[in-house]
């Protein structure tokens, strides 16, 4: 039987002119079931590497550090590259994380924009994409995961859907960190 982790918090970034460079908004949408309780925002550095810092910071600093039961990532990258170490996210605050995309991301892809020389700590990064073990279908999207059984993963993202395959934490976050970043939320998560 699966868990039931239907506390969560949900990160996206905000969206961010390509020639930016330096911080980011994150939001964090922290749900009870489909219920939108409460939104973290911080920040993280263009292609940094504070992403795993700067989420478990929020999260554990809030007053709902008690209640949520897992993390939902929309992508293990947020602001550019700044890579989400999922095993260190879920060691550091104990909770299950959980990657979502909505295709099967074209790793090879990755791989070359990361050794490519334009982003710092590319090697670095792509080990902990590895680390993160292969992208795995479940629900309709793939998801990598730490901290939770693909039995528990699919368990949660079909009770967290309320429009469309994505979780409605993910969605959220994404229209919160959409209307932060532009002054309007637009386009689907």
């Amino acid at each position: 039987m699966a868990r039931g982790l239907s506390n969560v918090v949900a990160f996206d970034d905000a969206p961010f002119a390509r020639e930016h460079r330096g911080d980011v908004p994150l939001v964090g949408a922290v749900f009870a079931g489909v219920r939108l309780d409460g939104v973290l925002i911080g920040r993280v550095r263009r292609d940094g590497a504070n992403a795993t810092r700067a989420m478990s910071a929020l999260v554990a600093g809030s007053h709902f550090a008690g209640h949520v039961q897992a993390v939902l990532l929309q992508g293990i990258a947020v602001a550019g590259f700044n890579v989400v170490d999922i095993a260190a996210l879920h060691e550091a605050l104990g909770l299950p994380v959980l990657v979502v995309a909505r295709r099967q991301p074209d790793m090879e892809g990755v791989r070359k924009a990361l050794f490519g020389g334009r982003v710092p700590g590319g090697a670095h990064k792509w080990r902990l994409v590895e680390k993160a073990g292969p992208m795995e279908p479940v629900a309709g999207l793939w998801v990598q995961r730490a901290g939770l059984t693909l039995a528990e993963a699919d368990h949660m993202l079909r009770r967290l859907r309320l429009h469309g395959l994505l979780p409605e934490p993910i969605r959220v976050a994404h229209l919160i960190a959409g209307a932060l970043g532009t002054g309007h939320s637009r386009g689907r998560a």
